[in-house]
């Protein structure tokens, strides 16, 4: 199958797509480009016309109020970068609400942190709110809360989050708008003769070589965080594209199936969107240390955790908490929700599971960790 086939395959059906845009296409000299917004905004409702639902994910208040408040130099400190997002945030979601509201369409701000999305319940809660919005039609526009956000609690980069949000809301596709038309073999900033690559069929050391890490002067992210946002989406089955925002007509062209941007494939085996969740947004709370018996078990032969194969229990932790699950020499195995607390393990560890309401007086399973509830092996490479 050839480039065209791939696009006419998973790009031109989708119907739910998730649009990322970066501070580099949103914003110029002298703040907002609001140009740019009001051509992209006309693209989103021509797709919206067509019968797509579309979550925007935008990129642009740190960089708009910086350029608002004038200071002269990109913000350095956590302190200086929050305020430029209270002070931008606000003109970013005006310019959207002003441009959509004259072609017929309501937004809606939803602003968020890693650990919204880390805990279970305000996931589903989060989900169910893009859920209604999209029944209703109107348009969400997600970005990081960065007035409020710590080291501890934040995504790092918009990629990030809209990968977590396209798996989130079971998008069919992720396009990636950024201000280079996609992947090259070497950074095009720093050679001339760098080569463009259309199709990646599966994103390994090769292809995370060719990543430039060096972000944009206003951004967060660079094309190496572009392509490990793409690379925990294929594992959900999902395709990403990346490509150049500052086009006229990106948007729909990309979804007619043209050759615009570079299209990372999914793979064909996807996880499931809760083992997806355990792998690339639950944040682990503790470690489980386990013998070299039972992570053959885990790897090979697709085990549940019993206690018999714990041999070390690591950091305060909960019922239902995720955990890493790693050998005797720190190396990560698995990760999964845990049926035990960290108080509860270090009673059991060791023991076989007929002894587990001896030790305890109860038993709430007797796998510390169900393989269903668990992410193992490669899988869990970023």
């Amino acid at each position: 199958m050839n480039e065209a086939n791939f696009r006419e395959k998973w790009v031109r059906p989708a119907r739910r797509v998730v649009v990322k845009v970066g501070s580099g296409v949103l914003t110029r000299d002298n703040g907002l480009d609001v140009r740019l917004i009001g051509r992209l905004v006309r693209e989103i409702s021509n797709l919206k016309n067509q019968g797509r639902e579309i979550i925007l994910v935008s990129s642009g208040a740190i960089a708009s109020g910086f350029k608002k408040v004038a200071l002269g130099e990109k913000p350095q400190t956590i302190q200086a970068k929050q305020a430029c997002a209270a002070v931008g945030q606000a003109s970013l979601i005006m310019a959207y609400e002003k441009a959509f509201e004259r072609l017929g369409f309501q937004v809606a701000q939803l602003l968020l942190t890693a650990d919204d999305l880390s805990n279970r319940r305000r996931y589903l809660n989060a989900r169910n709110t893009l859920t209604t919005l999209l029944e209703w039609g109107i348009i969400p526009i997600i970005n990081e809360n960065d007035t409020v956000v710590v080291a501890e609690i934040r995504f790092g980069d918009n990629d990030t989050l809209a990968g977590m949000i396209t798996s989130l809301v079971e998008g069919d596709l992720l396009i990636n708008l950024t201000d280079i038309d996609g992947l090259y073999d070497r950074d095009p900033r720093l050679d001339p003769e760098a080569r463009f690559v259309s199709l990646v069929p599966s994103i390994g050391p090769k292809i995370e070589a060719m990543a430039s890490a060096i972000p944009g002067f206003l951004g967060a992210g660079g094309m190496s965080t572009k392509v490990a946002a793409a690379r925990r989406l294929a594992r959900r089955g999902v395709p990403t594209i990346v490509a150049n925002g500052k086009k006229t007509g990106i948007l729909e062209r990309i979804l007619e199936g043209r050759p615009e941007g570079t299209l990372f494939l999914p793979r064909t085996k996807p996880l499931s969107q809760r083992k997806h969740w355990i792998a690339f947004t639950a944040r682990p709370k503790g470690r489980i240390v386990v013998d070299e018996g039972a992570k053959q078990a885990l790897l090979k032969r697709g085990k549940s955790l019993l206690p018999s194969g714990v041999i070390l229990v690591g950091d305060n932790f909960n019922v239902g908490d995720p955990v890493r699950v790693e050998d005797k020499k720190g190396r990560l195995v698995a990760v999964g929700l845990t049926n035990y607390s960290s108080a509860e393990l270090h009673r059991i560890l060791g023991c076989q599971t007929c002894d587990i309401e001896q030790f305890l007086g109860y038993k709430h399973s007797d796998e510390v960790i169900h393989r269903d509830n668990m992410v193992v092996g490669s899988d869990l490479k970023i």
